[in-house]
């Protein structure tokens, strides 16, 4: 196998786990914990991957060929964006409990452009990382393209798989309204929880605070 395939493979093998990271998993679950069917969990991970991808792809390709970096302040604002689109997602989600009853299952029109912004929101707040991380693999705008396409297959990949078994209990539950309403409220909480955290430590690590 050539040095370029190993590289691309450790792309999508990297992609695949950085979809699992907190901030992603957390965020998507107040979506995934509310879909309908089982089908619609695992498109909620699909389309967070295309938000993901396509931002740090249009993102990172700017940034890299015009040989510059994002600066380390925009990056922690950006990363700030997802501590507070996390606590507004974990709110909407508790509230949206309170009127179960009479909610129309979530139409796949909303769920993908939710997932998408999502997704597009983290690709902005990774691409700083994203750029460091190609121009220490690659060598050539061509391969970093290639290299952000591959990783961005591993998210879309690794977000799919977890949005699957998470949808799994919530399908379960869905049929007892009461478990089913308990076990989002619980996704809701912990979110909320995370969010304020993760809030925190970004503006502590970036001198914000």
């Amino acid at each position: 196998m050539s040095g370029l395939a190993l590289t691309l493979l450790f792309g999508l093998l990297l992609g695949i786990k950085h979809a699992t990271e907190p901030d992603h998993v957390v965020a998507v679950s107040t979506i995934a914990s509310r879909t309908s069917r089982l089908s619609l969990s695992s498109l909620a991970g699909v389309f967070w991957g295309i938000g993901h991808t396509l931002t740090l792809l249009v993102v990172g390709m700017i940034v890299i060929s015009l040989k510059q970096h994002i600066p380390e302040t925009v990056a922690t604002w950006m990363e700030m964006a997802v501590g507070v689109m996390i606590i507004v997602l974990a709110v909407a989600s508790f509230r949206a409990t309170r009127a179960m009853g009479e909610q129309k299952p979530l139409h796949i029109h909303h769920l993908h452009m939710k997932s998408m912004l999502i997704g597009v929101v983290h690709g902005m707040a990774g691409s700083a990382g994203m750029v460091l991380l190609t121009l220490t693999t690659v060598e050539t705008p061509w391969q970093a393209f290639v290299f952000i396409v591959i990783f961005g297959l591993g998210t879309v990949i690794g977000m799919m798989i977890f949005t699957t078994l998470l949808g799994l209990p919530f399908l379960f539950a869905r049929p007892k309204q009461t478990l089913y309403r308990a076990l989002v409220q619980v996704v809701s909480v912990i979110s909320l929880v995370y969010g304020v955290y993760y809030l925190y430590e970004v503006g502590r690590e970036g001198g914000l605070f």
